[in-house]
């Protein structure tokens, strides 16, 4: 006995690997159903076989700002309202059959609003099949002499398939036969439901071309539904009502007897990265007749309902799964390889979505509306993965596509990425109100068009000669031929009877004719002979008649056993007994307590779900306030820096104007301290005098070693001309300047005025005034500390704001300030007289001389008491 073999899905490597990295559209199709009323009105018209027109309906123009606008649309193929279920079965499905008989996977499936014709289209009605019925009526058509036994192939729980041997599906089929109830019957006892007969009579006998012959296949199938976005297993054999649950007025399903919630399954994704729905059931089928009436099972259990505009409106996704698993045969064609690496598994996913609706049309309430908001909800998602497909495909974008949004999306994402090929049939209804939902549906159709699917890899190649299956057949009819035409099977195969097998054992008679009265041999011979045959006929009369009694004996034994057996079994079934009695009646309580416990686990969900609502609120409003404080965090901070920016600068501005006006004062101090030693050392002159008619003067330390003495005041020179009192210009000269002068200034005679050509002159600053310059000047005047009047002339540049203004930023600061003289001191005459270059500064005392040599000294001199600058003045020539 060989062990089994595991095998994999078709996909082996990852990344999935394409052939010649091609890849196909996604192929649309459009069907329009018919309409229910010959006269009614249609927004929708066929124009050629790949292209339809949509035209507002009338009055739609007056609603919609008179806009009217005819669109058309293009897909792979229109069928019209008369199209056959075979022309779209020809056309759609079966190229997707002959990829699945060629190991590839398929997805198909159905979209539109609700009463378009899509389960009409999916599965039909009763004497003109759909879509599924026809699938697998060819799959079955194509395969049944070629079907493997059943139990040769095997499912396993991870998306993958197991080959047995002969033997082990033997025992497998003797396990499964002796269940009392199989899921599937047996080919013999199988018997057609009336109710389904009619849908799956179909006399087309399609069949598929290029089917490998020494392959050996088997086809499962299994049924699920998308419901509320939770998936069910429609072939479960829970009792449930799915079409009319009963609900209580909390929205929790009742607990009873006829009613059981289902279980939802979960998705997961096999080591090869292909999305399955873990633990469905799935079914071995052999024929259409008994695929079809699994499905039917299913679809008893589908949830419906009626609303305003169908009366069996679908209020889930239906996936109804066809799985055809094959290996090929051995090289001699009798057994299957059971090679993992030649073994394949390909799907086919027929989709019949469920359609999109509008409460206001459909008066949905209550659980109708939550499961209508659950649909459009999958279909939105479904619409933003497509859409999110074309923008990386047409931009080269990497924007994640979000699969895991909803259950539908999430299953067939394998096929999206490049696991088969992916085929949708839109289905409209032309009447005029679902004008604008086919609107919508008509341009989901065309996002979808614009999807490319990469194509998957072939099936690996076995390698065997072709046409093995065949070539052993016809030898075995040849070798059972032969076998005829010689009188039987070769080699004692015919079974003998014991009689003649006694009758070999014995020796042959001897001649026994006596041809001559004194032949005295033949009797003797013949007699001894007898004897020999009377002995060994004895012998084996003793041996039979001891073998008898020894069996005798031994069937005694075996009923003593067996009645020793049989009592000592009835004391233990009875034993048995009361130990089931007891189980069930412990069975009975803990199912009672399960009861009261599921009842607890509800109201505990429903606590958890009100808290879980609330903590989810509470942490929003956690993060709100904690984004709250950051935001008032990082403002304060920011203020802060400012704050402190603006504390530094100014610091440091008091700091330079404090040492600025230090500096002033020390230079004020400085000058007044040298008028004062001026004024005492002239008056120390004139008290230290002598009497004389020519007093002296005392000379400065340069001239304290000669004492010469004082001179008379020279005369004018008649050459040196007058001294002319002239304002200063200032600095700034050459530039546009606002004079602001206020109207309390008085009018000064200093020696040194300001002069600024060009000058707005302006007794209040004003913007326009501001706006034409680039400088500015204010006059301010204050009383001295000595009763002098003393004028600050405060100079900036002049800015333009962000906002459209003008702002002023201060530069420097001239002061001008006036000293009245007390008197003019005239020369003293010396004692003799000096030669003219001799003469020196210190003996000219007049007030002119020292106010003609203040003019021509520096700001901040120590020479003497003159003008006074806080800035660098320029310096003028004498």
């Amino acid at each position: 006995m060989k062990a089994a073999a595991r095998t994999k899905t078709p996909r082996k490597q990852v990344p999935k690997k394409t052939s010649n990295n091609l890849k196909d559209p996604v192929g649309v199709y459009c069907r329009l159903r018919p309409v229910s009323v010959p006269d009614q009105e249609c927004c929708i018209e066929v124009i050629s076989s790949t292209t339809v027109q949509l035209h507002p309906p009338d009055g739609y123009r007056i609603i919609r700002n008179g806009e009217y606008r005819e669109v058309q649309y293009s897909f792979k193929e229109v069928f019209g309202t008369n199209v056959a279920q075979r022309r779209v079965f020809d056309v759609v499905a079966k190229p997707l059959l002959e990829d699945l008989i060629h190991g590839r996977n398929g997805l198909l499936f159905t979209y539109g609003v609700t009463g378009s014709g899509k389960t009409h289209t999916m599965t039909g009605s009763p004497g003109d099949g759909g879509l599924l019925p026809r699938c697998l009526d060819t799959i079955f058509n194509s395969i049944r002499p070629l079907q493997a036994k059943r139990y040769v192939f095997k499912l396993d729980d991870k998306n993958g398939v197991e080959v047995q041997c002969e033997v082990d599906a033997l025992l497998e089929r003797q396990k499964r036969d002796t269940l009392p109830f199989a899921k599937t019957p047996s080919g013999n006892r199988w018997q057609v439901d009336p109710e389904i007969a009619d849908m799956i009579n179909v006399q087309d006998n399609c069949k598929l071309e290029e089917v490998d012959e020494d392959n050996v296949y088997s086809v499962f199938v299994s049924y699920i539904e998308i419901y509320n976005n939770y998936i069910y297993d429609l072939l479960d054999e829970t009792p449930l009502d799915p079409i009319k649950p009963k609900w209580n007025s909390c929205g929790t399903p009742v607990r009873s007897v006829d009613f059981v919630a289902p279980q939802s399954k979960i998705l997961r994704e096999d080591q090869n990265h292909n999305m399955y729905v873990a633990a469905c059931t799935e079914i071995e089928v052999k024929s259409t007749e008994e695929a079809f009436e699994v499905f039917w099972r299913g679809q008893k259990k589908r949830r419906v309902a009626d609303t305003q505009l169908n009366h069996e409106s679908s209020r889930s996704h239906s996936v109804f799964l066809i799985k055809l698993a094959q290996a090929p045969l051995d090289a001699d064609g009798d057994n299957v390889l059971q090679d993992r690496e030649l073994i394949t598994l390909s799907q086919l996913s027929l989709v019949d979505l469920a359609g999109s609706e509008r409460t206001n049309r459909t008066k949905a309430e209550g659980n109708r509306l939550r499961e209508a908001g659950n649909i459009n909800q999958s279909l939105m998602t479904l619409r933003t993965c497509i859409e999110a497909l074309r923008e990386n495909q047409a931009y080269g974008t990497n924007k994640m596509v979000p699969y895991r949004d909803s259950k539908l999306t999430h299953l067939f994402k394998n096929y999206f990425d490049g696991e088969g090929k992916v085929r949708m049939i839109v289905c409209v209804n032309p009447k005029a109100e679902d004008y604008d939902e086919s609107l919508q549906v008509m341009r989901f159709a065309e996002i979808t068009q614009e999807v490319e699917v990469a194509r998957p890899a072939d099936k690996p190649l076995c390698g065997l000669t072709p046409g093995r299956r065949f070539k052993n057949q016809a030898f075995k009819e040849e070798l059972s031929r032969q076998l005829e035409i010689r009188g039987g099977p070769i080699g004692g195969e015919r079974e003998r009877s014991l009689t003649e097998l006694l009758v070999q054992s014995f020796p042959p008679l001897p001649c026994c004719e006596l041809l001559d009265i004194d032949d005295d041999q033949t009797l003797p011979r013949l007699i001894e002979v007898l004897e020999k045959r009377h002995r060994i006929r004895k012998a084996l009369t003793e041996e039979f008649t001891k073998n008898v009694l020894a069996v005798k004996s031994m069937l005694q034994e075996m009923d003593a056993s067996m009645v020793s057996k049989e009592n000592y079994t009835q004391v233990k079934m009875t034993e048995k007994d009361k130990v089931i009695s007891g189980q069930r009646t412990e069975i009975e309580r803990l199912e009672k307590k399960a009861k009261t416990l599921e009842y607890k686990i509800d109201i505990l969900e429903k606590t958890t779900a009100i808290y879980e609502e609330e903590k989810r609120n509470l942490h929003q409003e956690l993060e709100n306030k904690s984004q709250k404080l950051q935001r008032q965090v990082s403002d304060k901070r920011r203020l802060e820096v400012r704050l402190q920016g603006m504390v530094t600068e100014t610091t440091m501005k008091w700091e330079k104007e404090c040492e600025r006006r230090v500096a002033a004062k020390q230079l004020e101090m400085q000058n007044k301290l040298w008028v004062k030693d001026e004024k005492l050392k002239q008056l120390k002159a004139i008290v230290t005098e002598p009497k004389s008619s020519k007093p002296e003067r005392p000379s400065r330390e340069k001239d304290r070693e000669k004492v010469l003495p004082r001179s008379l005041s020279p005369p004018p020179v008649p050459n040196a001309p007058p001294i002319r009192l002239r304002h200063r210009r200032s600095r700034s000269a050459g530039e546009r300047w606002v004079d602001h002068k206020p109207p309390s200034n008085v009018q000064t005679e200093t020696v040194m005025q300001p002069h600024v050509p060009h000058a707005i002159t302006v007794a209040a600053a004003n913007e326009k005034a501001l706006a034409k310059c680039d400088k500015y000047m204010l006059t301010h005047q204050e009383l001295a500390s000595d009763g002098e009047i003393e004028t600050k002339l405060i100079k900036g540049d002049v800015f333009k704001t962000r906002g459209g203004g003008q702002a002023v930023q201060f530069t420097e600061i001239e002061t001008l300030k006036q000293e009245s003289p007390t008197g003019r001191k005239r020369r003293s005459s010396p004692s003799s007289p000096l030669p003219p270059e001799e003469a020196t500064e210190s003996e000219w005392t007049d007030v002119e001389t020292r106010c003609s040599v203040a003019v021509e000294m520096k700001a901040g001199s120590h020479l003497g008491p003159g003008y006074q600058h806080h800035a660098q003045p320029k310096r003028r020539k004498p």
